[in-house]
Formats: structure tokens, C-alpha cells, sequence
């Protein structure tokens, strides 16, 4: 690749792109860049430097520019699958992308749990990486003879094109559901960030839906025509009937007048969607549905993602669900499945969109027997503020606070009851929380492992 960003990451030969972020303006490294064997700078403004500089109005539009202009062509010789939705994209991505290679697809997967193909594994900044390392990536995906990629398509990225110059095969989209409003402000300009995949779907890709949700006439609307999954006996995917257990989930369903029945080792209402929307995808690309089905035995769910432990006499579930949506929907999951008690542990990040925390503290404690309030990422706002907003929703007294997340785990574990269910919500993959400007190692699976190993000797 001929541009960096990052002047740490400069090779000899390499042109410098100076690009102002929101914490770190690549203008002030330029120097380095040069020290470090950058040939060219580009910057937003006239800089003293020893080798050739060019200045334009902006250096974002110009990196999207050419590196669609030079490296498009090359990268869209991969079969590009984007996901979209405020939920399900990860689980959805992953069960795709683990189909495709059990179906001998030669295929990759980019999103929240990072980066992975064959048997290697990175992580990434974000659910949808900027659109440098996306390129990076692509180009080494081609020249490792790499057929497919499955990526994650974030809000964000749709809203600042890091994904500009890719064009996709099939488009899917999950669902829509209140997020990242601190920074769309309203959820219509929210639903326009996810249209903007359509942008990317290339004329006759296919565009798979939940048509459950509302939003997704919307999606269908743009790109006149769609394949519909759901509840409903006049979509392409009928899902007729369902048998969930803690266990395992069976799934009847129809397609095309034709009656299939499959089990998988997903729970919950929410991942019949993601399976059905995998199994969708995959079926679009040409693969037969009694194939899919045969080998659905060999999926599983991604880290954190509905996680389950048996500690305590009872279980311990750890999920990523971090909106009012997906916390709602997690903890009626579990209700419907439930013996005996359901206790929720969740919080809510800082320097987030601050309308769903009450809306959180009141989902958790009306829907769960018990819940334990407790942080997420705070990163520089106050705990205890942010805690302040979730208890404004709050009109139950089913529920204790505690800031420390370790300790609330412990908490959680301790008071478990004989098959109690304890739902820990919120970080589920993440082996970290930011608090201030720092990460430190938190990993909720890790926590009630280590609670086991102190309390369950043999």
C-alpha cells in the first residue's frame, strides 16, 4: 500500500495522508512521518517539510478518493457480504462466515470480534475499521486467495464512506432499534445512515431483510426489490414455528412451498433471526438449504454472545447487549426460559448517548426478578453520574447499585439460586473497560470462570 496515516507505521517510499481525527490531528506527526521515510505529505495546510507536499481542502475526501481510484478495482474481485442493524450484525456475520467455510468458501469475516481468516485473528478499532485498514485488509484478502468476506456494516462507517469504492454482492439488514443517537441525534437520521448501504449493493446483488421490523419496507422501498425472513406467511423465509430451550433452538420454516426443519445450538427468539438470516445469505449465493441445514450442527455462537456458564447452582450468561433493544430482548428471552429467577446485571457506557439510560435502568429492573446495576465503560464521564441517569427510569425496588463491575459479577454469582439464570449484559467479547482514557483487563467470562475455579474445587 502506498499511503499511511499513521507516521508511526511509515515504511520508506510511502506517501504520508495527514488526517485530523477527533483526538489525534496527523498534522503534528508529519515530521515524524517524513523521519520515518514518508516520500510525499498531504495535508490541509502548508506545512514546513523536507520532501514534496500537497495541500487539499481535505485529506479524508482525498484518501477515500484514491484509494477507490488506485485499489477498488482490485478489491472488488473479493464476493463482498455487508451486514447491517443495530442488532444481530455480529452473530449474523459470524454464523455467515462460519457457514461459507464449512462449505468450503474460501471466506473471511471483519467487524466487532475483529478480523478472521484461515487461521488468522486481529482486532480492530471499531465494528467497521477506518477505510484504510478495510483496504489493507481486502488487498492482502486477494492476494491470499481469499473468495469471500463477510463484513459488519456500522452506522458510522455508512455516515463517514469508510467503506466508499467497495461494492457488495448481498446486503442484509437485521434490524433498527434505538443507538448511537448521541451522534445520528434523531432516529430518521439514523434509518438514512443504514440506507446507505444500499448505495453499495451493486444493481443485481441481493438485499436480504428482517421483515419484522418496520424499517425494513424502507430498505426494499430504495432498491425495489428484496428477499423478506419473519413471522409471516407471505415472506420468501416463513418461519412457522419455533421450540426454544436453554440448550438448543428448533426452527420449522417454509421457502418456496417447501417445509424445512433444522436445530441449532443458538437459544433465544432474537437468534432465530441471525440463523435464519445466515442461512438466507448463504442460500443467496447459490449454496442448497438441505446442505446449509446438515451442516448447521457444526456452528456456534460467537464469544459473548448469549455465553453460557453453568456456575452456582444455576447459569451465567454473558451477552453484548448494550442497547434498550437488545437488553429488553435478551432478558424476555430468558424469562420465556426460565424455572426459577432471572437476575440482570448491566450498565451503561460514558461519553455515549446518554437518552437510553434510563430507558436501560428501567428495562433491567422491570423485566428481570432482580437486577444489579452496575458500569460499563465510563470512559471520562463520572460512574456515578451515569448511574444517576439509569436510576431515572427506575420505579422498582428489585435492584441494588454497584459501580465495580468485578464486584457486582461476584454478587451476581453468589446470590444464584438453583437453576437461577444471571444474565451479565453489556461488554461480551470485550476482555476490557475504559475508565478515563485507560483500558484495563476486565473480562466478564473470565470473571465467573475464575469465580468457579476459587468456589468449585473439587
Amino acid at each position: 500500500m502506498l499511503y499511511e496515516i499513521d507516521s508511526r507505521k511509515i515504511k520508506p517510499g510511502q506517501i504520508f495522508v495527514a488526517i485530523k481525527g477527533h483526538t489525534v490531528d496527523g498534522h503534528d506527526y508529519i515530521k515524524q512521518a517524513v523521519a520515518n521515510g514518508a516520500i510525499k505529505v498531504v495535508a490541509e495546510k502548508e506545512i514546513e517539510c523536507s520532501v514534496p507536499l500537497e495541500v487539499v481542502p481535505s485529506t479524508e475526501e482525498y484518501l477515500k478518493k484514491v484509494l477507490a481510484e488506485k485499489y477498488a478495482e482490485k478489491v472488488n474481485k473479493l464476493k463482498i457480504i455487508g451486514i447491517t442493524g443495530t442488532n444481530g450484525k455480529t452473530t449474523t456475520a459470524y454464523l455467515t462466515y462460519q457457514l461459507l467455510n464449512i462449505l468450503n468458501e474460501n471466506c473471511a469475516y471483519l467487524g466487532t470480534l475483529g478480523f478472521k481468516y484461515q487461521n488468522k485473528e486481529d482486532e480492530t478499532d471499531n465494528t467497521t475499521p477506518n477505510i484504510l485498514t478495510i483496504y489493507n485488509i481486502l488487498l492482502d484478502l486477494v492476494d491470499s486467495g481469499c473468495q469471500t468476506v463477510v463484513m459488519e456494516i456500522s452506522s458510522h462507517a455508512l455516515a463517514f464512506e469508510r467503506i466508499y469504492g467497495l461494492h457488495f454482492d448481498v446486503a442484509a439488514f437485521t434490524n433498527l432499534t434505538e443507538d448511537h443517537l448521541d451522534y445520528h441525534k434523531t432516529m430518521e437520521n439514523y434509518l438514512n445512515a443504514k440506507l446507505k448501504i444500499l448505495d453499495y449493493l451493486v444493481p443485481d446483488g441481493k438485499l436480504i431483510v428482517n421483515g419484522d421490523d418496520e424499517a425494513s419496507q424502507k430498505f426494499i422501498d430504495k432498491f425495489h426489490k428484496g428477499i423478506r425472513l419473519g413471522f409471516n406467511s407471505n415472506y420468501d423465509y416463513y418461519i412457522k414455528n419455533t421450540k426454544i430451550t436453554p440448550a438448543e433452538t428448533t426452527i420449522d420454516f417454509v421457502y418456496d412451498n417447501k417445509d424445512y426443519q433444522v436445530t441449532t445450538n443458538l437459544t433465544s427468539k432474537f437468534n432465530v433471526y441471525n440463523y435464519i438470516t445466515a442461512l438466507a445469505i448463504v442460500h443467496s449465493l447459490g449454496y442448497d438449504i438441505d446442505r446449509i441445514i446438515k451442516e448447521t450442527n457444526n456452528l456456534h455462537a460467537p464469544k459473548g454472545r448469549c455465553e453460557t456458564h453453568k456456575v452456582n447452582g444455576g447459569y451465567a450468561v454473558i451477552d453484548y447487549a448494550h442497547t434498550p433493544d437488545a437488553v429488553e430482548k435478551v432478558v424476555e428471552a430468558y424469562n420465556e426460559l426460565k424455572t426459577n429467577r432471572v437476575i440482570t446485571i448491566v450498565g451503561c457506557g460514558g461519553d455515549r448517548d446518554p437518552i437510553k439510560r434510563p430507558i436501560m435502568g428501567r428495562i433491567a429492573t422491570e423485566l428481570s426478578d432482580y437486577a444489579i446495576l452496575t458500569s460499563d465503560n465510563p470512559r471520562t464521564e463520572d460512574p456515578a453520574k451515569i448511574m444517576e441517569d439509569i436510576l431515572k427510569g427506575v420505579t422498582t425496588d428489585n435492584y441494588e447499585v454497584e459501580l465495580d463491575r468485578r464486584t457486582a459479577i461476584k454478587k451476581g454469582i453468589e446470590m444464584l439460586e438453583p437453576e437461577d439464570i444471571l444474565l451479565i449484559l453489556g461488554k461480551g467479547h470485550e476482555d476490557y473497560q475504559i475508565i478515563g482514557h485507560t483500558k484495563i483487563h476486565l473480562d466478564d467470562a473470565e470473571e465467573v470462570e475464575n469465580w468457579k475455579l476459587e468456589h468449585e474445587k473439587n
